[in-house]
């Protein structure tokens, strides 16, 4: 079998091998292989990594990190991801190293199902050194477990993840159940998970942060003797402080029996903003798997973020964290970043730690006159250790005269691996801007490959638009789009403004009744001709709905679309597009899988 050994930053490849770049992972820049007789495709990378146990870790310094960017993650408002966006995001979390993906939530909806599926499939098979394990939440009924299960059962190493909660606010507003009810329902659902086969179950008494903990340590304890092989300790509201939450982990490991016999866990939601210091506390309280998302992302103000808490791990562990340590490849980070930023529509604010536009920035003129001096005065992080190469190392500056191979191997030097129709298309876009305006930035060529690249389906394309606005009357907008079929569609509107009008005269062709929840633009660069970025959120009024997995509700999903142009109604006319491609390309697969949907959908609309 081919292969690979990635030693610190250099790939050497094996002389039997292939280079291949398929098409599902076309933005990462890395080697792949192609097996001659299976024709499997994987990536070789040795890292530190102890052999894989559920409910041991050989070596006692190794944290786990389960990443819930596609389960959690996505229960943000506006990130719902389509099937393929999940599989992307999968696999660039497998290359990252993560050691357990949680897919998602397969009882809320039929395409949750789909995508944690199909992540068990291709993502928890793949032919590669390291396989991660494919994670499914469920609630403690069995329904949920069945589903669950379903899903994940074909991957390598499956994991069902089941949860209740155990706060006396909870279990008294929320389940109307008994402490006892709640033990029982506990230690059954978890022993029925491992009934059907499933040797890796995951227990988490939701709102622990809350609980009573004599009341924790018991069903705790039934949950191991039911079969849980690990346990998973929630600061579900964000309430505690970090003394406080590396005192709870300690306290559990010293006062429930057979605690030895599994992995402690921790979640930390970032309600007060301390979700990475107390997600650090309980691994130095003792936990071994960390719960994180890419940015920070989830629920509320979201969970402890991975690029932090692993960072944080890389720089301390070794002085003050008693040597922990991950099998995190951290140069994968920012590629991690830009794609979850990207199909989940939710920007990273520029003073994000360690992913943030401004994370590497230096003003001030002190901080300049040391930096030039020696980079370690004002940076306790190499750029180069997350994946973010500092601009123009290459020496290449792009400008209306640059060609394709120019453009290409900047983008490599931005993580981007983008080749065939994808850099055509790219480099038409980036021509127009050259054409309009002197200096091509990192940030501009960024912009342009998320409006390229990081799209949905195309069930409508923007052909053109054209606006008359100004204080002498209504806006008026007219505008071109193509369907999937390539047939032409014009409408004109008119509106308060001219994005409005462009809206309108959109809604006239696609004939979708849609409400638009939020709409926000930046400027890219500084300047009078920088790119406009805009993002929008829409609702459909027919929009499918999903189970939220903390309350139970039904709740209607939400779909974000971005665009980028140098004219903002353009830019504001491919963001609503883009909504619109992943809200109706999301419903058509329901459709597809589901004919009562289908004629639910129908009699609706």
């Amino acid at each position: 079998m081919a292969s690979s050994i990635c030693i610190s930053r250099q790939p050497i490849i094996a002389p039997a091998a292939t280079p291949f770049h398929p098409k599902s992972a076309p933005l990462f820049r890395s080697f792949y292989f192609r097996n001659a007789s299976s024709g499997a495709v994987g990536i070789r990378c040795s890292l530190r990594r102890p052999e894989y146990i559920p409910n041991h870790i050989p070596d006692p310094k190794y944290v786990r990190i389960f990443d819930t960017t596609l389960r959690d993650g996505e229960q943000s408002p506006g990130a719902t991801m389509t099937t393929k966006e999940k599989l992307d995001i999968a696999r660039q979390l497998a290359r990252l190293g993560v050691d357990i993906i949680e897919a998602g939530f397969p009882a809320s909806s039929d395409a949750d199902f789909e995508a944690v599926t199909l992540i068990a499939r291709e993502v928890g098979n793949a032919d590669a050194d390291h396989v991660p394990v494919i994670c499914a939440l469920s609630r403690c009924n069995k329904r949920d477990i069945e589903k669950a299960w379903e899903a994940v059962k074909y991957a390598k190493k499956p994991r069902i993840h089941t949860f209740i909660a155990t706060s006396e606010i909870h279990m008294k507003y929320k389940l109307r159940m008994t402490p006892e009810q709640v033990i029982d329902k506990a230690r059954s659902m978890v022993a029925y998970a491992r009934s059907l086969g499933c040797d890796d179950v995951e227990f988490s008494p939701e709102d622990a942060g809350r609980s009573e903990r004599e009341f924790l340590y018991q069903i705790l304890e039934e949950v191991i003797n039911a079969g849980a092989t690990t346990l998973n300790i929630p600061d579900t509201v964000g309430y505690t402080l970090p003394n406080e939450f590396g005192q709870l982990i300690a306290d559990i490991k010293a006062n429930t029996r057979g605690i030895d016999n599994v992995i402690i866990s921790t979640h930390c939601q970032n309600d007060l903003g301390l979700s990475t210091a107390n997600t650090l506390a309980g691994a130095h309280a003792g936990a071994r798997q960390l719960e994180v998302t890419i940015n920070g992302i989830g629920e509320r103000a979201g969970n402890a973020s991975l690029e932090e808490v692993v960072m944080a791990l890389k720089c301390r562990g070794e002085q003050l964290l008693d040597g922990l340590y991950t099998g995190i490849n951290t140069q994968h980070i920012i590629m991690a970043s830009k794609m979850v930023e990207e199909y989940s529509g939710l920007r990273v604010q520029p003073h994000k730690a360690i992913v943030g536009a401004n994370a590497f920035a230096h003003e001030s003129g002190i901080h300049q006159d040391g930096m030039l001096k020696n980079k370690n005065t004002y940076e306790i992080i190499a750029p180069e250790d997350i994946g973010l190469l500092r601009s123009n190392e290459s020496g290449i500056v792009l400008g209306k005269l640059s060609g394709r191979h120019a453009l290409k191997a900047k983008m490599l030097e931005l993580g981007y691996d983008i080749d065939g129709k994808e850099l055509d298309d790219l480099f038409s876009r980036f021509k127009n801007v050259a054409g309009n305006k002197k200096i091509i930035t990192d940030d501009d060529l960024i912009a342009l490959v998320s409006d390229e690249v990081f799209q949905p389906q195309v069930v409508w394309k923007l052909e053109d638009v054209q606006v008359t606005c100004g204080t002498l009357g209504l806006s008026t907008a007219t505008v071109k789009l193509s369907g999937a079929d390539g047939k032409k569609h014009i409408a004109c509107s008119v509106g308060t403004g001219p994005v409005d009008a462009a809206y309108k005269a959109v809604d006239l062709i696609v004939k979708v009744p849609v409400t638009l929840v939020e709409y926000s633009m930046n400027a890219v660069t500084e300047g009078i001709d920088a790119i406009a970025s805009t993002r929008v959120l829409i609702r459909g009024e027919d929009s499918v709905t999903s189970t939220d997995a903390p309350t139970g509700e039904t709740v209607k999903r939400t779909f974000s679309g971005t665009g980028a142009a140098m004219d903002i109604v353009i830019s504001s006319v491919r963001a609503y597009i883009s909504a619109l491609n992943k809200m109706l390309g999301y419903q058509r697969r329901l459709e597809a899988e589901d004919p009562k949907e289908s004629k639910l959908l129908h009699a609706q609309k």
